[in-house]
């Protein structure tokens, strides 16, 4: 039987620790050799508008799962959403198809995730001030995650839109009680206040710079899609990181295919394919020492991975079968 979840009801399903916990031990499988990451080419037809990623990983003694992500910048006119995915599991030994979700819970859940144990492994020990440029449903779930992995106070947040501060100040007062969401007036002013950041937007323009950062901090660039024709950080950002031997990405082919910060500071000949080499799972898999310097810069550049997906896929798939929930059917029937 093959379990069908939609998006309400994985939504609440389980808890940002747990997500967390769940991604930190499949890079630790990864980097040990108990999981497997291959990079697939996105799918687009010569000057279409709709591209398609699909998405693989593998948990040793668990579970397959693949992907199929939707990137069409063109729904935006439609009122449709820009991206929209499904996410279909199978067992590991059999091939057996376990479960087909909704992709939007379990994205935001693992790229919130993958944001959190990267911070955790390449932050300063010490920080305790978060900034995040982009105010979406995105930014909600890194904000929670990451009050949940540190005691935080205030969060600083920027948008274009003063609607979407105000959407986000009200989802955060309800998951995170006393945690203040302070609008900040320009992406600059985010970079100055914080020790670690996050940029969560889809934007074709750099909206952080190299410039701007201060020894010490971390920055998550996460929210690009998955075409180089957008960029969230100029190429002075990764080339600082890339000076302070912390740039970090969860993939390096899908950052060198995928990722527009890094297509573009290696066009500009800042950083070059061989900088982009440190994946995330090295340093949680203890192959690679990580932060050494309460002074180096450090980066995550991520566009996220199917195995990410096989993480929090198996996660919700257990809460749903604990609960009850979902409607089963037999495919083969």
């Amino acid at each position: 039987m093959t379990l069908i979840l939609t998006r309400s009801e994985l939504t609440g399903l389980v808890t940002p620790r747990q997500v967390a916990e769940a991604v930190e031990t499949a890079f630790t499988d990864l980097a040990q050799g108990r999981a497997a990451q291959p990079h697939a080419e996105p799918a687009r037809l010569p000057g279409a508008d709709p591209q398609f990623v699909p998405m693989v990983g593998l948990l040793g003694g668990g579970v397959a799962v693949s992907k199929l992500l939707s990137d069409i910048p063109g729904n935006r006119g439609r009122g449709l959403p820009t991206q929209q995915s499904v996410v279909v599991l199978a067992d590991a030994e059999t091939g057996a198809p376990l479960a087909i979700l909704d992709g939007a819970v379990p994205t935001r859940l693992r790229t919130a995730a993958a944001t959190r144990v990267a911070t955790r492994h390449l932050a300063r020990p010490d920080w305790d001030t978060l900034g995040v440029v982009g105010a979406g449903p995105l930014a909600a779930a890194h904000v929670v995650a990451l009050a949940d992995e540190r005691d935080l106070e205030r969060v600083l947040v920027w948008s274009r839109s003063a609607a979407t501060v105000e959407t986000l100040r009200r989802t955060v007062a309800e998951a995170c009680p006393g945690l203040e969401v302070v609008a900040a007036a320009s992406p600059r002013e985010v970079v100055a206040a914080a020790d670690v950041v996050c940029t969560v937007t889809p934007s074709r323009e750099p909206l952080v710079e190299g410039a701007w950062l201060r020894p010490g901090q971390h920055l998550n660039a996460v929210g690009s899609p998955p075409r180089n024709d957008h960029r969230e950080v100029d190429a002075a950002v990764l080339g600082a990181a890339r000076d302070s031997g912390l740039l970090v990405v969860d993939s390096t082919p899908a950052a060198l295919h995928e990722s527009g910060d890094v297509a573009h500071a290696v066009a500009e000949g800042v950083i070059t394919a061989e900088d982009c080499a440190l994946e995330l799972a090295r340093v949680v898999g203890g192959q690679h020492p990580g932060r050494t310097s309460d002074r180096q810069v450090s980066v995550f550049n991520s566009v996220g991975i199917g195995l990410e997906d096989a993480a929090v896929g198996r996660l919700l798939l257990d809460a749903a079968r604990e609960r009850g929930l979902g409607t089963e059917i037999t495919l083969s029937s």
